[in-house]
């Protein structure tokens, strides 16, 4: 590969230093460790992705692949990392809530005993081939059950200590939960048209150390056979004999100890998830409804307290839509009910009195994207004037028709509201409210998800969906730019986010936004597309159109403006275009200079702060370095520490010593950006990265992906723990 001549890299390197000394400080710290600080957003479907520990009052859900275990009276977060880079699907604490089991999704996936407090594997369970859809550990601590995906078909049970499957058997109907007896001597399961009793023989598991076949006897379900039954859970204490389920329907059943149908009461709403304990039943219901009842006779109590409504501004709550009940899990020492909806916002609820359904108060909750994030923005550094976006904060874009606006520090300048501590604003870009919903909660709320399907539904209601595409803050950090995949360009007042443009740019996704820079004298911003134009306009004349240029022939990746005026973008076509500003009479136009070709296709463009050089990621994983003022690449190292994938987006620090890549194999990676040294890697993300940004403080590197969650990552010393501190 080519090299950087030694006194080009020195006067670079020069230049830059004295642009900020104080960040490459920060940004050495990441050739020591780069650590998870925050998770913005959850990947529970369900009941068997949430769960609490009553001993410490962790309540513990996916994102991606990565656990998060979330202490919601002091809004810390730590994090446990499944290294195999496959989604968590499900989880359940022990009893003595020392370890953490998980199911992931995939081929060959494993079931994973993790120890709580060091956050790190103590054991691999794989058995079986096509994803696991539930787990669960016996009240006893001796056993886990974990329910492949109705294509795996697989129930096993296994002994995790000795890591043997002690009995195994098939079950044909699609299975969404799973639970253990309280003497440990059988376990319930419940899916489609499905309740089946499987009881283990301990005299022959303990004896036997093949694995045995498992004893199942379906639930005699009678009238109610045709249900979907989304939730199941085992009585406890004095109804230890019993067995709870819930309908899709809307219907709260009983089984005795015979496994017979004995009773059942209507919710009067659909269902999706259940509690039991010793003294309640909680039902989580759709439009936000959670139910309380009595185990002992199936007695209507109470109904609990419902979360914000679907489409509301978090500084000022209106009457509306509640989003859908889709997991509870109950704390009995402190008595505490966390509750997941479909639009994937996090509720932790103090019950201490459920006889006035009043009393009860909100301890915890969070907002998060229920869909695809496309893209992020951070303020601009050094603009001129006032900025209108806070310090220690940043932007992102979702398919779900959202702009929010974080704090990564909690401390914004804005006015902190009552639903979140990280969430400070929320733009609704559409009035449709159904945007906003989990689509794969909804489908499995309804119980009509068909087996294998979920992900490809999902993906084409996403698709349907305008979803924002790109996100772009103006240098004076006034305005914000926004594309969506409808080609709509809209500019937003920051103070206060009033829209001021609404124009049909393009016509289809816009897949990048510029604004020139401000020590060039001009006001312009840059839009390009999938349909392979580049619009100019000028935003000092009210965003009127001032050029658009056609030389590229595939969708346009990335486009940048650098130094005097020169405008560089990239595409699919695998060029790279160097143009510059002319004023001519009719007023001014970019004319080409410059027009590079490789063998690949080109995915993301990043221009260093001294606008001399442009870093460009590759399909080959590579980086490719590109002097911007005779268009020749100086410079070719590989972006990707794997040997599989694409490279997808490339960022240059602040500092400009340092770049960011994401790779479709969902790693993270920083390197030296003149000598290509790989510096730090990270991974937890279950989906491709689609945006990752720099703090201006260099202390945050952000990114999102299609798993709908944002994680800011901060450098630490090599001995630092994975958490918020």
């Amino acid at each position: 590969s080519r090299t950087f001549s030694g006194s080009m890299e020195a006067e670079v390197k020069r230049s830059t230093r004295t642009h900020s000394q104080e960040l490459t400080c920060h940004v050495l710290a990441f050739a020591l460790q780069v650590t998870l600080e925050k998770v913005l957003g959850i990947t529970a479907p369900g009941n068997r992705a949430l769960a609490c520990d009553p001993r410490s009052g962790l309540v513990a859900y996916p994102a991606g692949c990565v656990v998060v275990l979330l202490n919601p009276r002091k809004n810390k977060q730590h994090h446990i990392f499944n290294s195999s880079r496959k989604a968590i699907t499900t989880l359940a604490f022990s009893p003595d809530g020392k370890y953490v089991v998980t199911g992931e999704s995939g081929h060959m996936p494993a079931v994973r005993v993790w120890e709580v407090s060091e956050c790190i594997q103590v054991c691999e369970l794989q058995e079986h081939k096509y994803g696991i859809a539930c787990v669960a550990f016996s009240p006893n601590g001796k056993y886990i059950v974990s329910v492949g995906y109705q294509h795996d078909m697989v129930v096993n049970v296994w002994n995790w200590k000795k890591n043997v499957v002690v009995a195994s058997n098939k079950v044909s109907s699609k299975v969404t939960a799973v639970s253990f007896s309280d003497d440990s001597s059988y376990f319930v399961t419940a899916g489609n048209r499905h309740v089946k009793f499987w009881y283990l023989d301990h005299a022959k598991t303990c004896k036997v150390n093949a694995t045995v076949p498992l004893l199942g006897r379906s639930g005699l379900l009678g009238e109610l056979r045709n249900n979907f039954f989304s939730d199941v859970a085992c009585g406890r204490g004095r109804q230890a004999a019993s067995t709870f389920c819930i309908t899709s329907s809307g219907l709260l059943c009983e089984f005795n100890d015979r496994r017979l149908l004995d009773k059942w009461v209507e919710l009067r709403v659909s269902a999706t998830c259940l509690c039991v304990t010793d003294d309640f039943i909680f039902c989580g219901c759709s439009d936000g409804t959670v139910r309380a009842f009595s185990p002992a006779n199936l007695h209507f109590l109470c109904t609990l307290p419902r979360p914000h409504c679907l489409g509301v501004d978090v500084a000022s709550m209106v009457e509306s839509r509640y989003p859908d009940t889709v997991a509870v899990t109950y704390d009995p020492a402190n008595r505490w009910l966390s509750c997941v909806y479909n639009d994937h916002s996090v509720y932790v609820w103090d019950i201490r009195d459920l006889r006035d359904p009043r009393k009860a108060g909100k301890l915890y909750s969070a907002l998060y994207h229920s869909s695809c994030v496309w893209s992020l923005e951070v303020r601009e550094k050094g603009g001129g004037g006032k900025t209108c976006l806070p310090r220690g904060s940043f932007l992102s874009c979702s398919s779900d028709n959202t702009i929010r606006l974080w704090s990564i520090d909690g401390h914004s300048a804005l006015h902190r509201n009552i639903l979140s501590n990280d969430l400070q604003k929320v733009v609704y870009v559409d009035d449709n409210v159904t945007g906003l919903l989990d689509t794969e909660s909804v489908s499995i709320a309804a119980g009509t998800e068909k087996a294998g399907s979920s992900v490809t539904e999902g993906q084409q209601v996403d698709q349907s969906r305008a979803g924002i595409r790109t996100l772009r803050v103006s240098p004076d950090g006034h305005h914000l730019a926004s594309g969506d995949r409808t080609g709509i360009l809209r500019i937003h007042d920051l103070d206060g986010m009033a829209e001021i443009l609404n124009v049909q740019a393009h016509d289809s996704d816009i897949l990048c936004l510029e604004f020139s820079k401000p020590d060039t004298g001009l006001q312009l911003l840059a839009t390009a597309g999938r349909d392979r134009l580049i619009h100019v306009l000028d935003v000092g004349r009210d965003y009127s159109l001032v050029q658009t240029l056609d030389e590229h022939s595939s969708s346009i990746t990335a486009v940048r403006f650098a130094g005097t005026v020169r405008m560089i973008s990239c595409g699919a076509d695998k060029s790279v275009y160097f143009r510059t500003a002319q004023q001519t009479g009719e007023g001014l136009e970019f004319t080409r200079t410059h027009h590079a070709v490789r063998k690949t296709t080109l995915y993301d463009m990043d221009v260093e702060p001294t606008g001399t050089y442009a870093a460009v990621g590759c399909q080959d994983r590579s980086i490719r370095i590109f002097n911007i003022s005779n268009g020749k690449q100086k410079k070719l190292y590989k972006g990707s520490q794997g040997e599989d994938g694409t490279l997808i987006k490339v960022q240059i620090d602040p500092s400009g010593l340092f770049i960011a890549t994401s790779c479709s194999d969902k790693n993270i990676g920083i390197f030296d950006l003149y000598s290509g040294e790989c510096v730090a890697t990270m991974f937890g993300h279950s989906e491709i990265i689609t945006g990752l940004k720099f703090s201006n403080d260099c202390r945050h590197l952000i990114t999102v992906s299609g798993d709908r969650y944002a994680s800011p990552e901060p450098p630490a010393p090599t001995h630092s723990p994975p958490h918020l501190y």
